[in-house]
């Protein structure tokens, strides 16, 4: 262990400190599910960076994801050509730039929409789903529709909302941010698999760590969200384990067609949601670049005669901005200050324009060795693996509030605190990654 391991833990408590500063009722809160959510988190972080042979488990799961990704390309291969491949790399400046996403990235969430969709079908994934329910319900003794529907997000997005549509009428507010914060925090296999092939060439083994990202975030996200919005009234399903509702379709082929409908439905709304969002921040650069280069202007021509000679460049932008409200928090985590203004950039972009672009700045850093602790890309890559921007917390409240209109206002009431709970605990999954993280248990290398 280093000193950064310590920080990182330090940035637990400090964390969950500002959760608790807050907090919509702070007599409420009920420690039984704080203390058991972080025990939960802490040891799947302990089991995935410190138990003997978990270095083994986490590549062979690791190949075992890249393995599928690998068989699903040769859907889009057919149909794309030649822009499908990897070995097709644009000759961009810009390095974020040198993917084609729209052929070689996201066609991934239709054929993992699809898959996901067949396991449902054969009752395996809700087997999985009611499992990791059934765990949140016993140990921390909260409802067993917001375990259920947390349980869900940690494979699916917004749709795990249906697993528990016939209690969401009579679920409290603090259910209802609960639900939230868990599709916000958390990240659908469907995306999971666009991150794996931005990152598998320079960080091999990053299929295995989204995945324990995933798992470390859902008690994250209850933690996070009843330190924030403590539970004020008694839930319906206190404690009682339920089954998910669901409905099954008539054969396997019925369920892949079906879950490849939902996957472009998916695809859709995020290739939206991205071009509009980079492009109203692209406006708020071009709004931004006269004041700095006023500043620049005023600096350069009256520093010489305060003794300040050397030019300054000032180059204002909304992602710089965001890196600097973020730094803190970077280093909060334990990332080192060598790399935390690019931790706090990205950790802004998610912000604002969805995890994408910021998972292609990571992959930019490793491939060009700008990273100069080994420890960073580990700790930025749990802490960005979640749904926590601006855009989802629309997508998440649009999407529940079809199911149940008449919840509609609730949504909105706890919408920005469930924003906040799951930015909290995406960045709490970092720390508790900073905190166990030891080289030897990561696998990252220039790409060739």
């Amino acid at each position: 262990m280093d000193e950064y391991n310590f920080v990182s833990a330090g940035g637990i408590v400090g964390l969950m400190a500002i959760a608790w500063v807050l907090s919509a009722n702070h007599r409420r809160i009920n420690w039984r599910v704080i203390i058991f959510g972080l025990a939960l988190q802490l040891a799947i972080g302990a089991l995935v960076f410190l138990t003997p042979g978990s270095r083994g488990v986490l590549i062979g799961l690791n190949d075992a994801v890249v393995k599928v990704i690998t068989a699903a390309q040769a859907g889009q291969e057919f149909v794309f050509g030649p822009l499908a491949t990897k070995d097709l790399v644009l000759k961009d400046p810009d390095p974020t730039k040198a993917v084609i996403l729209a052929t070689q990235a996201f066609p991934m969430v239709i054929f993992f929409a699809a898959l996901m969709a067949l396991l449902y079908y054969w009752r395996i994934m809700p087997l999985i789903i009611r499992g990791f329910a059934w765990l949140f319900t016993r140990l921390m003794r909260i409802s067993g529709a917001e375990s259920l529907c947390t349980a869900s997000n940690i494979f699916v997005g917004v749709e795990s909302a249906t697993t528990v549509r016939p209690y969401l009428p009579q679920m409290t507010r603090s259910e209802l941010c609960t639900i939230l914060t868990a599709g916000m925090a958390t990240v659908a296999s469907t995306t999971l698999a666009i991150y794996v092939l931005l990152l598998k060439d320079t960080f091999p083994t990053i299929a295995g760590h989204l995945i324990s990202a995933s798992l470390m975030s859902a008690p994250a996200a209850i933690v996070m969200s009843k330190l924030i919005y403590p539970e004020t009234a008694e839930p319906l399903t206190l404690g009682r384990n339920i089954r998910p509702a669901w409905q099954r379709e008539s054969g396997a082929i019925d369920s892949i067609i079906s879950g490849a409908m939902a996957g472009v439905k998916l695809l859709v709304g995020i290739v939206a949601l991205l071009i509009a969002f980079l492009g109203l921040i692209a406006i708020v650069d071009l709004m931004l670049a006269p004041a700095g280069e006023g500043c620049q202007w005023v600096v350069n021509h009256f520093g010489p005669r305060f003794g300040c000679n050397e030019p300054v460049d000032f180059q204002w932008s909304l992602a710089t901005g965001l890196a600097y409200l973020m730094y803190p928090f970077a280093v909060a985590i334990g990332v080192p200050p060598a790399d935390a203004l690019l931790a706090g950039r990205m950790l802004g972009e998610r912000m604002v324009a969805t995890e994408i672009p910021a998972y292609l700045r990571l992959a930019a850093a490793l491939k060009d060795s700008t990273l100069v602790h080994p420890r960073s890309a580990v700790v930025f890559a749990y802490a960005l693996c979640g749904f926590a921007h601006v855009a989802s917390l629309a997508f998440f409240i649009g999407g529940i509030a079809a199911l149940v209109p008449e919840r509609r206002r609730d949504l909105a009431a706890v919408g920005l605190r469930a924003l906040l709970a799951a930015t909290l605990a995406c960045l709490m999954t970092g720390a508790v990654a900073g905190a166990f993280f030891h080289t030897a248990q990561t696998v990252i290398r220039a790409a060739g």
